[in-house]
């Protein structure tokens, strides 16, 4: 996206653990900017182990916005974040043409960078409905059905956020057309520039990282952290990876090294649904997450273009 004014935003997308954090660091403090996270996990203050929100000391280099700002027991949806992070950019921008954005979340990402395309109003009996079937016969029944009848929006989706799934499927049967096929419509044109920085590795080397990752959250405290917060296992905000297979080990599902497993598992899978996401995003420019001075090189010559 090309607009006559030199302020831009300069997105870090990519895969968990592929050190988006790190580098958005080293780009905010080369360009004398803050960040916005748009990490729809690292929202809630009581998640911060299982999210790898950033350290103290990484959060007293750059200053951060949008990281532990909320309760898991308020409702915070990706509209909310689309209005409150344009709100923080209209305003940071009136002072400032340079701001870092990073996260994993796409839907998140793509609220603030391009917004959200039309959807049809829904009969509020469809919801109830769906919600009915959901406490009855459990989530894998309505991921079936999603699968079924919108193969496309169940490969770029979290399978188990029960929100998503439930409005896909009540989009569809309100409809009778797949959620997929409202989106992508009339994008909504944002008053500033958008460079787009993706992060990617060979997949051995991602899934080692990931790997480390979880054993590093667990040595954190990990456990302790899902045990707090196991009373408020139904909460939308704790249907997350590395949390839910904790549930079902202090449920006595499975054993502590079996979840372990899963979380890591889990956590690929997870990875490799956020790189069909990205990928499809004809505007990122993909690079390793070890080529910080060639991204830096490749931002200022995006910068002096737009300027």
């Amino acid at each position: 996206m090309q607009i006559e004014n030199q302020k831009t935003l300069i997105s870090i997308v990519g895969p968990t653990a592929i050190g988006k954090t790190n580098l958005a660091i080293q780009i905010a403090k080369h360009f004398n900017t803050e960040i916005i996270s748009c990490d729809s996990r690292q929202f809630y203050k009581e998640m911060k182990i299982g999210t790898a929100v950033p350290s103290d000391d990484e959060l007293a280099q750059v200053k951060h916005h949008f990281i532990q700002n909320i309760s898991i027991h308020e409702k915070y949806s990706v509209g909310d974040f689309e209005r409150d992070g344009l709100t923080f950019l209209d305003n940071y921008f009136r002072s400032n043409n340079i701001c870092v954005m990073v996260g994993g979340s796409g839907l998140y990402e793509k609220a603030i960078t391009t917004g959200f395309d039309e959807f049809p109003e829904i009969k509020p009996e469809i919801r109830e409905q769906l919600n009915q079937e959901l406490e009855e016969f459990g989530i894998k029944k309505l991921q079936e059905e999603l699968k079924q009848v919108d193969p496309k929006y169940f490969e770029e989706v979290d399978i188990y956020n029960k929100q998503r799934v439930t409005r896909a499927l009540e989009i569809y049967r309100g409809s009778g057309q797949p959620f997929s096929n409202f989106r992508n419509q009339d994008l909504n044109k944002r008053p500033f520039n958008i460079i787009k920085i993706g992060l990617e590795l060979p997949r051995e080397e991602m899934y080692d990282r990931i790997n480390r990752r979880v054993d590093i959250m667990l040595n954190e405290g990990l456990l302790d952290e899902a045990k707090s917060l196991f009373p408020l296992k139904e909460l939308n905000a704790l249907q997350t990876v590395g949390y839910r297979e904790l549930f079902d080990f202090f449920e006595e599902k499975i054993t502590l090294d079996f979840a372990t497993e899963e979380i890591k598992k889990n956590t690929r899978r997870f990875a490799k649904r956020q790189m069909t996401w990205f990928k499809k995003d004809q505007e990122v420019n993909w690079f390793s997450p070890f080529a910080q001075e060639k991204i830096i090189n490749f931002i200022n010559s995006k910068l002096q273009f737009n300027g």
